[in-house]
Order: structure tokens, then sequence, then C-alpha cells
């Protein structure tokens, strides 16, 4: 396990959108090395990059045409190279988005799959032996190659999936994922990584982590195969590189596929969406919304189960947000987005915030961009000031790759840094508390104190901490073991004493 990851909080920029230094509407790495100061300051020391390699952008770079080189937008490999060392020199560690599933159609290994005479990439990705041939189950191209079959898809038409075999093969095109050219296949993926990571990348998070073999069955074991071989490269060769999965499920992506973390997703009715996101059905009823319906023991019967069987494997982590989610703030007003992060920067794992939440950036209704459709509302450019185009961009508005939110009282970091009750603020002094007390950091231990059905607070312990938590509008109360301690961080007002913790509406309390 890399060391540097036990008080690691991480940051997930969206290039495209987080700072323009060139004008041309659009992010770039030299937007991203001016604002490291502030990121360090913010309280984070490491980065998630999404994908920023070379690709004609039909799904916002997630369609790569070459996994060695840059987009040009956001500069050359220099730039790149450069910004590994800058944040290097600050402490800070950087992921890059891999994309190991599918490629552009646009890329060479693609084109040379395309033709009909055999050739080294002819199985690099999933073709059938004739085409009128359906693949089963799987969404499929035909009628576009000069080849005589039809190829799978792993996303949108223009995702052609790249081969690492079929577990259980049905039809006689299909191979395991022994045969020589998917492992062909997994070796590029590694040649890849290498690249990267001799040039200053410290890991990856892994785009579709699990749906590499196709046909795979229930325990996903021939996908999870595939990646313990990647981690005996790393641990042999880049000890300190780290990877996150893009899976939401640690008991295969942290034990059975040896990935160091993984993320709890957001999925309508899973324990994370009962927290924030719980309103699909038109009624409220996120546990950090103040007046609605919110249960802790929904999250904490789905969580404590995976935390309990994964912990000694890796990091199961929280997120704010990310570039597929709808934002915190299209349902959560400040106070309850204090409270949240105050619950996910407590807890075990690796915390990943957002770009833009840490000011409580909004959700738009847009047009889609790039692929992004419902998505594309949570990737608009960071808010850094009043001024022009929201201090992200010297260049016309009409150029900016999204529009800005021009709307009342739309947050920006100028205006936070000078208030000092601002939700910026309480995220610094979150991530500050965080990075000093080693017992609220990934590996620390986690405890429920108090957690009843439909009651409040939720109260746990971390470590000798012991925090409660509040997110309703009445004073609520909890026996709890409280000993000699004292306040140590508190957001609202709460008190124990006699055995007794009281929490006064919308409270967080942290006792050492």
């Amino acid at each position: 396990m890399p060391g540097w990851l036990k008080n690691a909080v991480f940051y997930e920029i969206y290039p495209q959108s987080f700072y323009d230094t060139n004008g041309d509407g659009i992010g770039d790495f030299n937007g991203i090395i001016e604002k490291l100061d502030y990121i360090r300051e913010l309280g984070c020391n490491a980065l998630w990059i999404n994908p920023c390699f070379d690709s004609p952008f039909k799904d916002a770079g997630y369609d790569v045409r070459d996994y060695k080189k840059v987009a040009p937008r956001y500069g050359t490999n220099d730039d790149l190279y450069r910004l590994f060392e800058e944040a290097h020199k600050k402490g800070i560690h950087i992921l890059l988005d891999l994309v190991p599933g599918h490629t552009s159609e646009e890329h060479p290994w693609f084109r040379e799959s395309q033709k009909a005479e055999n050739n080294e990439y002819t199985n690099r990705y999933v073709w059938t032996d004739h085409p009128f041939a359906p693949i089963k189950g799987y969404p499929y191209i035909g009628g576009e190659s000069e080849r005589g079959g039809v190829y799978l898809l792993n996303f949108f038409k223009c995702q052609p999936a790249l081969n690492y075999g079929f577990l259980n093969c049905e039809e006689k095109w299909q191979l395991p994922p022994d045969h020589p050219d998917c492992i062909a296949t997994r070796e590029a993926m590694k040649d890849v990584m290498r690249f990267w990571l001799d040039h200053g990348c410290d890991g990856f998070r892994v785009d579709m982590a699990a749906s590499l073999v196709k046909n795979d069955d229930e325990a996903k074991s021939g996908t999870c195969a595939l990646w313990r071989n990647i981690r005996e490269m790393l641990d042999e060769e880049y000890p300190e590189a780290a990877m996150v999965s893009e899976w939401g499920d640690p008991v295969k992506a942290l034990n059975s596929a040896g990935f160091h973390m993984d993320f709890y997703l957001n999925r309508r009715g899973n324990g994370y969406n009962t927290l924030m996101r719980d309103y699909e059905t038109g009624e409220d009823n996120s546990f950090f919304k103040k007046d609605g319906k919110g249960d802790i023991t929904r999250f904490l019967n789905e969580y404590l189960p995976d935390y309990a069987a994964t912990k000694e494997h890796g990091y199961y982590c929280m997120l704010t947000c990310n570039h597929d989610t709808l934002r915190p703030k299209y349902n959560l007003d400040d106070r309850e987005l204090k409270l949240a992060y105050a619950f996910l920067f407590t807890m075990p794992g690796v915390p990943y915030l957002y770009y833009g939440d840490e000011i409580g950036m909004r959700y738009q209704e847009l047009p889609t961009k790039e692929g992004g459709y419902h998505r594309t509302g949570s990737r608009t450019p960071m808010q850094w000031n009043a001024e022009k185009n929201a201090g992200f961009s010297d260049g016309s508005a009409e150029d900016l790759y999204l529009p800005v939110d021009l709307s009342a009282g739309a947050p920006d970091v100028a205006a936070q840094e000078m208030d000092a009750n601002s939700l910026l603020n309480t995220v610094k002094a979150l991530l500050r508390l965080r990075q000093e007390e080693e017992d609220l950091q990934a590996d620390a231990g986690f405890e429920v104190v108090y957690a009843e059905s439909g009651k409040l607070p939720f109260v746990y312990r971390r470590g000798n901490l012991l925090l409660a938590l509040n997110p309703s509008l009445e004073t609520v109360t909890a026996a709890a073991d409280v000993g000699n301690r004292t306040v140590r961080f508190s957001i609202g007002k709460g008190n124990a004493e006699d055995g007794m913790i009281t929490m006064e509406p919308q409270s967080f309390l942290v006792l050492k």
C-alpha cells in the first residue's frame, strides 16, 4: 500500500473547466499549475485529473485516440510533465484517468484492427467472424469496416471495446483471457501505465474497472485476475503508485482485484445515495436535508459490512461528487453542505473533493456537451471571482467550454475567502483538522456509538475521537461515554457532559 495514501485528500479536476491561461475558453495544464497553491491551501495534497489524452472528444476525452499524447487543448506532454514536477515540489501527488476498456474509433490500433488482412491488432478489439453476426447481450456496430465482422462497443458508438477475452466462451470468435492476443492487450495497457509513471504520474483512477473481461462470472473472477496481474507489476516496479477503481464494490475491487482504493459510487437507492441525493422519487429523504426524513441506518446497513470486509485490504472512499453526478448543491444549502462534508471528510478511507464543491457550485441545466448529457451541468467552469467569466478565462463568453454560472448569488472563491463563515473556509478547517488528527485519517479505526432508525444524533468514533452529527432542525440527545473529552471542533452548538451528548439543530461536534 502506498504510504502517502494514509493522509491523502484528493481534488478532482475536470481539466477543460478548471482554469484557462491562454484565452481559448478551455482550461489547461498551465492553469492547474497556477492554482496548485490554492489546492494545497484548501487542504488537498493529491489530484485526480479527468482524461487528458488526445481525443476527438465525443465523450469528453473518455474516447482516447492516443494514450501517450496529451490533448493539444490542454497543452503538450512537456506541460504535463512540468505539472507533475511542480505538484511534487508542493507535496501533491497526481493520478491520471486511465481508460482501459475501450479507445476512440480513431485510435491507430482500431484502424489496423478494421483491416481485412491479419495483423498484430486484428484481435486487439472484440469482433465476430461474420458481418451479419450479432454479439448477444452487448451493443455492437457493423458495416463500417473492411473485415467481415461486427465489433463490440463499451459505451457510445465511438468507443470500440478492447479485447481482454471472454471468461466463458460461447462462440468460436470469442477468445479466453489467457489467449496471447488478450494478454497482448493487457500488456499494452501496462505499457501505457509505465509511460506515465516514468514521467512522474503517481497512479491512476481506472474507468469502468469491472468491465474488462466479457462474459465474466458473478465474482468477476476474470477481470479480478487481470487487475491482480497489474497490481503485481506495480508492487514490483512502482510500489508507491496508487490505483482507485470506478467499481463501487469494494469486496471485489479491494479484496479480489487488488486496487488500493474503490469509490463508494452514487447509485439510486444505495447507501451513499441516501446521504445527499435521495430525491429521485420526488420527495427528498436525504440524510443531510434539514427538513427531510433521512435515516443514517440506511447508509450504515450497506456501508458497515463492506467496510468490515475490506478495511485490511484497501480504502473504501467517499466523494462529494464527480463529473458523472449532480453536484450536491442541487438540493442542499450551504449549512447542509457543511455538515455533509464534515461527515465525508471524517470517515475512513481517502476522501475526494470535486472541484467547485468547496464553494457550493451549482448544477446547471444545460444542453449536452461532448457526450455529457445530464452530466454536463456538473462540468461547468470553476468560479474564481466576480470578474469576467468568473475569473476562469480572459476569452470571450462565446468561446467558453461551457457557460459560467452568472445567476444571482453564484458563489466564487474570492468572495468566500473573505468570509470566515463561508463554505470554503469550513472545508479548509475540516481538511486541516483531518491532517492534524491521525485518528481522522484513512486507516484509523471506525465504530458506531449511536445510530437508531429514525432518531438522531449519529455518534461515531474514529480512534480516540468521538464525533456527533445532527442534520435536523431539532435539538437531540444521546447517551455516550464522553469521559474527559473536550470539544476539538464544532459546527453549530453541542455539548457533552454526564454521559450525554446534546446537539442543537444542524450541528457537528468532534470531542477529544
